[in-house]
């Protein structure tokens, strides 16, 4: 007798076939790895993400780097000091500004140079309204990788307000170049600081809407409390800087710690958060810019009158206007301008306090006008080495709003 085959249905069939792959994958311990990036818009640059998945929860993360990298260190040792100052516009090339100012207090560290009252008033003004416009970046973007439009809208809208301010000192809204070594290229433009303190009393109402859109949100929250907790001993020993340092409990500001620019003539405070985790990164940088408008009042009514750049014989470019009338300062003015400042022998460490944390400079001189090393301290490189820590046991949508949080820029991240 022939017996009859008997055939599953499909869906018996496929039942069997899922039951089988789960089986063996939980038998082998499969895991899945994807890449995150390098073009993903949540990595806020050129960073790539190796993530090793079980299901959808992260057993391991690599982060990548490199992808942006173009040598500005090496350039800087092909240069003179002041012709280096546009590359330091490209590396948090969020707050520009900033940049320049770091730099210039580098060389003039090795020069054993301090410009006058009224210039490092300036670059405070600089350097706090770069912090404003680069956590409005900051904040924005986050909030719309977590799904809150609107407060994008409010940040944009601001940071160009403030972008309109930086034109009218610079000449450029971006890649600004505005400060030297031993000073600025000009002063302020009449009626500056006027328009600087009408900026802060609009921009700090803003500043308590965007309060009340996001620090209460049951999504917003929901999404970073207790997410991508960072310890206080952990911030210390990954070398983590600036809000995400702050973020994690730690009382150190630059602008305190190593006071420059007069910074410990200003009343401010310095935000620090008690768990943490993501929504504490954020809560520390709504503090600051606040803390920074408080800064911009005092800039504003306490300015110096007088010169705002150092003036040295030798090393500095003299009066255009007698350079345009004495044959002595024409040829004074030709030689700084092609062989650069006289710099001494010896090596010097800097580090100022940016929005994204400690942005250092190293410079090693063998004298005359180009540096013999030049190395730079990117807080966003720094910070980036915890997330091999941090990403385990978090799920996959986690890892947009742990990155946001740590509010990274590849810029200075592969200089």
């Amino acid at each position: 007798m022939q017996t009859e085959l008997q055939i599953p249905d499909t869906q018996a069939k496929t039942a069997i076939a899922v039951g089988k792959i789960a089986e063996t994958a939980e038998l082998l311990g499969e895991k899945i790895t994807v890449n995150m990036g390098p073009s993903h818009p949540s990595t806020h640059g050129v960073l790539r993400l190796v993530l090793e998945l079980d299901g959808e929860v992260i057993t391991k993360a690599t982060p990548e780097v490199g992808y942006l990298h173009r040598g500005d260190e090496k350039i800087a040792e092909n240069m003179q000091y002041n012709q280096f100052i546009p590359y330091t516009d490209r590396l948090d090339y969020l707050a520009p500004l900033a940049n320049n100012v770091a730099f210039a207090l580098a060389v003039e560290k090795l020069m054993g140079w301090e410009i006058p009252p009224r210039g490092k008033a300036i670059r405070v003004l600089c350097c706090e309204l770069a912090r404003i416009s680069a956590h409005l970046l900051g904040l924005g973007a986050y909030a719309m990788d977590l799904g809150a439009t609107t407060v994008f809208l409010y940040t944009f809208t601001e940071r160009e307000k403030i972008y309109n301010l930086i034109e009218k000192l610079t000449g450029a809204r971006f890649t600004t170049s505005y400060t030297r070594v031993g000073g600025q290229t000009r002063d302020l433009p009449e009626g500056f600081l006027q328009e600087v303190r009408a900026f802060v009393d609009s921009f700090e109402p803003v500043v308590d809407e965007i309060d009340k859109l996001l620090t209460r949100n049951r999504i917003f929250v929901d999404r970073t409390k207790d997410i991508g907790v960072i310890s206080k001993e952990d911030a210390i020993s990954y070398g983590l800087s600036g809000p995400n340092l702050r973020g994690s409990g730690v009382e150190h500001d630059l602008r305190r710690a190593n006071p420059y620019l007069d910074y410990e003539r200003y009343d401010f405070e310095i935000p620090i958060g008690t768990v943490g985790d993501a929504y504490d990164r954020y809560l520390v940088r709504m503090e600051e810019m606040r803390q920074s408008c408080k800064i911009l009042r005092q800039v504003v009514e306490k300015m110096p009158v007088g010169p705002i750049n150092w003036h040295d014989p030798k090393s500095t470019l003299p009066d255009k206007v007698a350079v345009l009338t004495k044959m002595e300062e024409l040829i004074h003015h030709f030689i700084v301008a092609t062989q650069g400042v006289d710099a001494p022998e010896g090596e010097v460490y800097f580090a100022a306090e940016n929005p994204k944390g400690e942005l250092g400079f190293y410079i090693y001189s063998k004298g005359g006008g180009v540096p013999y090393r030049l190395k730079i301290r990117g807080p966003s490189f720094v910070n980036l080495s915890i997330l091999p820590k941090l990403l385990p046991g978090h799920m996959v949508a986690d890892v947009t709003a742990i990155l946001g949080s740590l509010d990274m820029v590849m810029g200075e991240s592969d200089r």
